[in-house]
Order: C-alpha cells, then structure tokens, then sequence
C-alpha cells in the first residue's frame, strides 16, 4: 500500500512537472479552458442580479384587487383571509383607503386638490401575492371567482405579463443549462485532444515502457493526473477572470444605480457558483484525459 501511494504521488507531482516544461502550450490551453468556465458562470450571475435589479419575480407577479367605494374594511379583510386560504396565494395585503388616499397625495402632489373632495373616493385594495410556481390559468380562475364577488369593483391581473414573465425565466434558465453543457463538452474536447498529443509525442517512452511489462493502468495514470492539473488550473483561471469582472464593473454598476436612486448592491460569486466551477472544471479535465486514453494508448504496443 505504501508503495501504491508513493507511485501515485509520484505521478501527481510528476505530470505537473511535465506541464510545466512546456509553459506556454500549457498555459494557453489552461487559458482556453479557464474562458469556457468561465462564461456559463458569469450568465447565471447576470440572471441573479437581473432578478436582484427587478426587485424579485415574485413581486412582479403580485395582482391588485379593487373593492367598490363604500366598502367597509372589515369586508376586505374578511375577504382577505378569505383569498389568502386559496393554495396558489402565499399573502394577501389590505391597504385601506385612507392609507391609500395619503399616500397619493404624497406621491402625485395633488393634497391640495383632494382635500376639497367632501369623501375619500379610493377603495380599500387587496395586493395579492400568488405562490412562486402558480400557473397563469390558476391566477385567471382566481380572478373569475374574485369578480364574483358582490362588492369587488376590479381585478388588476396582467395575465398576458405572466406568461411572458414564465417563458423568459423558462428561456434563461434553458440557455444557462445549453452554453453549460456545451462549454463543458468544449473542455471535455481540449483536454483530451492535449492529452493526445502528449500521448503521440511520447509514444517511444510508452512502447518501452509496455516492453518492460507495465500495465495499462501504470501507463494511464500520469495522464489522468495531467487531465486533473488542467481542470484544476482550468477552474482556478475561470475564478479569477470571475473574481476580475466583478471588481471591474462593479464601480459603475454601483455609480448608476445611485444616479436613479437606487441602492442596488451587484451581486458577486457565491460558493455554489464556485463549487460548480471546479466540479465542472475536475470532471471535464479527468473526461477528457480518460476519453483521449482510452482512444490511443491501447493502439500502441511495443514492437519485438
């Protein structure tokens, strides 16, 4: 056992030490899988923040329901805690008139205007705030049975914006999933064409060695550990070109958004991000050294 570790050590050490006798072909294509890790990453950081700008799906998706003037507010909240039971709705909140009637003349400058009026002529409004994974049809038969209602004047339900709002977050999510897969598979291919080539420019030392009587595996295995140093370095790359775009624009970002007072904080890397970098990164590179090994080395054997 201690000798089959020491051999293993060696070999790790071993091919880093063969990677780093061709400096620049090894930094280029460590380069190259850095950049393919890097860009799926940094489109689902843009989906975060998108979500973080828009202030949440969630809020976007949220429907107001208007009572008929007069209504008292023990109704609308009756009727709350009636709509609040329903399963696709997670909250429900009443804003009585009077709130309503002084936060418009905050808002629109009209105090003066609406205090000549003889009675407030705001409803009490429900804002209702459906679950995150309610469909479209189950929020229009809500709305139906809303309208039902004897004193509910109007439902304000863009339907329309729903189903548009559910295909792009489908649409993004797909296209974050596609270039993943596909930069993925890029790696998968650089590495193992790498690996190759290695394996062609040291054919001679391969045959010699089989004729001495090593095994496949004792063959394979500083290949597999090139393919893992790629990866490794590949993932580590990706990171800092991450790491780099983050503290480039994050300046501006923070300069516009106070020009629209706003408060808005770019959101960076989080650790699962990271995580999936060096997953992705570790898997492709082994995959790829494996896939380039198990296609060449068993077409070379040593000539008697």
């Amino acid at each position: 056992m201690k000798n089959y570790l020491l051999r293993h050590l060696q070999n790790f050490f071993g091919s880093l030490g063969s990677m780093s006798r061709q400096l620049i072909p090894t930094a280029m294509t460590i380069a190259v899988i850095g950049i393919a890790l890097a860009l799926p990453s940094a489109l689902h950081i843009m989906v975060l923040n998108g979500n973080a700008i828009a202030g949440g799906w969630e809020h976007i998706r949220n429907f107001s329901v208007y009572l008929t003037p007069g209504t008292t507010l023990d109704y609308a909240e009756r009727l709350a805690v009636e709509i609040e039971n329903h399963d696709s709705v997670q909250s429900v909140t009443v804003i009585p008139a009077d709130k309503a009637l002084e936060e418009f003349q905050q808002s629109a400058g009209f105090g003066d205007v609406m205090a000549t009026l003889d009675k407030n002529p705001l409803p009490h409004t429900l804002v209702v705030q459906p679950v995150v994974d309610a469909p479209p049809a189950t929020l229009r038969i809500i709305e139906a049975q809303l309208l039902t209602q004897e004193d509910v004047d109007m439902v304000k339900l863009d339907t329309e914006w729903v189903i548009r709002l559910n295909a792009g977050l489908d649409l993004v999510q797909r296209i974050v999933w596609i270039a993943a897969i596909l930069l993925i598979g890029a790696v998968i291919i650089i590495t193992g064409n790498t690996i190759r080539l290695d394996i062609q420019n040291r054919r001679a030392e391969i045959e010699v060695s089989k004729l001495l009587g090593a095994t496949d595996g004792f063959v394979r295995r500083p290949f597999l550990y090139i393919g893992f140093w790629y990866g490794l370095l590949g993932s580590c790359f990706a990171l800092f070109l991450l790491g780099t775009g983050f503290m480039l624009i994050s300046g501006p970002v923070e300069r516009l958004s106070g020009l629209y007072g706003g408060g808005f904080q770019l959101l960076g890397m989080n650790q699962s991000t990271a995580l999936a970098v060096f997953a992705g990164g570790l898997l492709a590179g082994l995959g790829g050294a494996w896939s380039a090994v198990a296609r060449h080395l068993s077409d070379i054997q040593p000539r008697v």
